[in-house]
């Protein structure tokens, strides 16, 4: 969980500790991968993703003030290099090995959720189908409104912390959540069984 207090890791590392950055890596690195891999759906490109971010915190650590918000700013590169990363993705689309791991064609290659019995192989199917829809349309939301779902849902971050990261208002990360809330509900209405709003 980011917390805004200037972090000791950081400012060893500023001092020429080199240990510090194992510390800050030890600290950040699954919060960080959870976010990338959720964002790109590969597990590749986020660890990928995750190592540039913190070869750029070790390569600008004499330009950030001791008092910086080492989580946001860890967030904050992370969130842009998904972002280029999935624009050029776009441009040059390829098959992963992460989209070709799974017979049923489903994306990732996630645990299973523990469950307290099997499901039926329809069950499944549908789980994973309405799995892979909710992915799908959660990534084709903007930039802006993808981070903010992904950090508010998925790592529990309050609208003060994303605030941070995204480098808007609380008010704005509100309205962020809200626009890609109306988004999800339009993409997912066969899911939901619920008639597509006219305008």
């Amino acid at each position: 969980m980011p917390d805004d207090t200037p972090s000791p890791s950081l400012q060893a590392l500023q001092q020429g500790h080199a240990a510090a950055l194992n510390e800050i890596i030890a600290r950040w690195q699954r919060p960080l991968l959870a976010f990338a891999y959720r964002y790109t759906q590969n597990h590749a490109d986020a660890h990928d993703l995750v190592a540039t971010a913190f070869s750029r915190l070790y390569l600008q650590r004499e330009r950030l003030r001791p008092d910086t918000n080492l989580s946001a700013w860890l967030f904050t590169a992370l969130a842009n290099l998904c972002h280029n990363h999935h624009r050029w993705q776009r441009r040059h689309p390829s098959v992963t090995l992460d989209e070709t791991a799974r017979a049923d064609g489903s994306l990732g290659t996630s645990l299973p959720e523990p469950m307290a019995t099997a499901p039926t192989p329809g069950d499944a199917l549908v789980q994973d189908e309405t799995v892979s829809a909710v992915r799908a349309a959660i990534d084709a939301l903007p930039h802006d409104l993808k981070v903010a779902v992904l950090l508010h849902h998925y790592e529990r971050l309050s609208y003060r912390e994303i605030a941070a990261i995204a480098g808007c208002s609380e008010r704005g990360v509100e309205t962020r959540l809200y626009r890609a809330r109306q988004q999800l509900k339009q993409s997912l209405a066969v899911w939901l069984d619920e008639p597509l709003a006219r305008s």
